[in-house]
């Protein structure tokens, strides 16, 4: 117990208790100004993250409780998921995101693995409370998707899923094959933040090139009749992002623009970080040859994270979405 009080007494001090209860007390008093609702879509951030402050106050002193009353282990559990936030406090790590999966080498292996990590993703929402809406999906011709892209709502949502991105392997019998050979197929994730904020990004009207089609993926007449897919070019860039999930076509041009501003952001970062890491001579491209994780089904099973080394056998409870093991080592090693 002594040395949960240590880390707790530090817990506690890094995370600036005082500072959060102003935080509190300053968004509760500007939702007491009537002006403070005219604004609906600022209005809902600022209460979003107030309840973000309350609860992350309350687990603090659930914790303080905890310990006063001599109970280690739960102390203990409370303690490691506090700590895990305090690695989650870079720009956008609070807030929404976008996760993209893309099948990759291995036809419609790959496919139907891109449909598998899909729903394991959306098992670990279910368990963090997070929601999630597609905005865009292209299926595969036999099985599962060639792509899906999913913004994903929850305090934390980014911080938690930006380690994921990268090339996931996965090693299998073939449930395509009559001799069930066995097979090895590759998805690649993409994880963007979901920058709503005004001005932390500049994008001039003049680059951005707007195409708008007929939607193919919903069927039914009433879809096909209306021009409601968007697809959004940013000029200087060359970057091209398509959204078609929606009806109606003001919703998929707002999810354009999203997914749009999360890539362009990302592009920052990543030149940013390349730069960082080549001075220490640690730079690796993004994309494709950057594997993060394997999955093996046959002749063993064992999911194995390649860059902090954790690894477990129980394939079955990966892919039923319990990742957090996996997510909270890569942090630690951020």
């Amino acid at each position: 117990m002594e040395e949960i009080k240590k880390r707790a007494d530090s817990l506690f001090e890094k995370t600036n208790l005082d500072k959060k209860k102003e935080e509190i007390t300053s968004i509760e008093k500007e939702a007491t100004d009537p002006s403070f609702w005219k604004d609906n879509k600022k209005a809902t951030e600022k209460m979003k993250e107030l309840s973000t402050l309350q609860k992350e106050l309350g687990e603090i002193e659930k914790l303080k409780l905890l310990i006063k009353e001599g109970k280690d282990k739960e102390a203990e559990d409370l303690l490691n998921e506090l700590e895990i936030l305090l690695y989650l406090s870079k720009p956008f790590d609070k807030g929404d995101a976008i996760l993209s999966i893309h099948s990759g080498q291995g036809g419609v292996e790959a496919m139907d693995w891109t449909q598998m990590l899909f729903r394991m993703y959306t098992r670990y929402f279910e368990k963090k409370g997070f929601s999630f809406e597609i905005i865009e999906q292209t299926p595969g011709e036999e099985a599962g998707f060639k792509s899906i892209t999913i913004t994903v709502s929850g305090s934390y949502a980014y911080g938690m899923l930006k380690g994921e991105a990268g090339t996931h392997r996965l090693v299998r019998q073939s449930p395509f094959n009559a001799d069930k050979l066995r097979q090895t197929s590759f998805a690649l994730v993409e994880v963007l933040p979901d920058i709503d904020e005004e001005g932390k990004l500049e994008i001039r009207e003049d680059d951005l090139e707007w195409e708008f089609y007929r939607a193919s993926s919903h069927g039914g007449q009433n879809v096909q009749k209306v021009s409601s897919a968007v697809r959004l070019k940013h000029k200087p860039t060359g970057i091209i992002v398509t959204a078609q999930s929606e009806r109606y076509q003001g919703k998929n041009r707002e999810y354009a623009f999203k997914l749009l501003k999360g890539k362009l952001w990302n592009l920052q970062e990543e030149e940013r970080r390349k730069n960082e890491l080549e001075l220490k001579g640690e730079y690796k491209t993004p994309g494709w040859g950057n594997q993060i994780r394997s999955y093996v089904l046959h002749p063993y099973h064992m999911v194995k994270d390649l860059r902090t080394g954790y690894e477990t056998s129980n394939t079955e409870s990966v892919l039923d979405g319990n990742l957090q093991m996996f997510i909270d080592e890569e942090l630690r090693k951020l």
